[in-house]
């Protein structure tokens, strides 16, 4: 996408042929028919600084404008630390600390993610909504993408959808992983109908998975994991699967004394912001916990 305007609420873009209508254009610059149709409902998109119709043919020069309108988050604020890896007026990338719930549920109302940017967002004045565009599990740290508007949540998420995002993983597996390193390509799908526990099955969903071997210890090994689909517990059941359960994991395998949750930790991102050409990489350091248990596991 071709930005002309970075201010945090607008988003301009430089027509650069003619002969295109508005819509056709912004479909062109991956802005989806849902989010087109509430923008456009909502006259948050201009030409050359006016509401035109939809159908309005552009011409090359022309400045197509996108309103990030300010919103209100009902959220209640708790202030919690967040561990903020890199922000600009579209995404804060947070390093999720290990037992932290994401979003609020039926039994986690407080002392969760969206309870803290609530309280961050508005402590810096950001008058918009969370939004989550992946999800980590309670218990597993790292990289966490949240979106400032609808806008940005869009074109972060089709990224995923699209499976062009790059994810990473470090996790320590029980055993000696003999292969260097090797794809797991394995369906997955729920133990039993009411279970949340998934296991690998004929009938599951696709689920690709690549180990590399960092480290092996002697009882344990240290992997560099990268998933190329997202489904539930995916790592944690291929891992298990093939007879390397991640330490910890109290649902696929048993709790470790060395550490009090499963070791894996999302350290390794590529992804494209939105107004930007080009892919970013961003990381997360290995937290303490899993630091220890190598520590231990080294020297064991």
């Amino acid at each position: 996408m071709s930005l002309f305007n970075n201010k945090e609420d607008l988003i301009s873009i430089r027509v650069n042929k003619d002969g295109i209508n508005l819509e056709e254009f912004l479909k062109d610059k991956d802005i989806s028919t849902r989010l087109f149709r509430r923008l456009y409902k909502n006259n948050l998109i201009l030409v050359n600084g006016k509401v035109q119709h939809k159908k309005e043919v552009l011409k090359k020069g022309d400045i197509v404008s996108i309103i990030i309108e300010d919103e209100i988050d009902t959220t209640p604020p708790e202030e919690i630390p967040l561990d903020i890896i890199y922000e600009n007026e579209d995404v804060i990338l947070l390093n999720k600390q290990p037992f932290m719930v994401v979003h609020q549920t039926k039994s986690h109302q407080t002392n969760t993610i969206a309870n803290g940017l609530s309280y961050y967002f508005k402590s810096k004045g950001i008058k918009r909504k969370p939004r989550f565009v992946n999800r980590l599990d309670m218990n597993t740290s790292g990289i966490l993408v949240v979106a400032k508007s609808a806008f940005a949540h869009q074109q972060m998420a089709l990224q995923y959808e699209r499976k062009e995002v790059v994810k990473k993983y470090m996790a320590i597996v029980t055993g000696i992983v003999e292969k260097d390193e090797d794809i797991i390509e394995l369906p997955i799908g729920r133990e039993e109908d009411r279970s949340i526990k998934n296991v690998v099955k004929k009938d599951g969903k696709e689920a690709i998975t690549k180990y590399k071997v960092i480290e092996r210890y002697s009882h344990a090994s240290l992997l560099d994991v990268e998933i190329f689909t997202g489904k539930t517990h995916q790592i944690r059941v291929h891992l298990n699967h093939i007879g390397h359960p991640i330490i910890g994991d109290t649902l696929y395998h048993k709790p470790s004394e060395y550490i009090n949750r499963q070791a894996l930790h999302s350290y390794y991102l590529e992804i494209k912001l939105p107004r930007e050409e080009e892919k970013r990489t961003f990381t997360a350091e290995m937290p303490e916990d899993m630091k220890k248990l190598v520590e231990y596991l080294k020297n064991e």
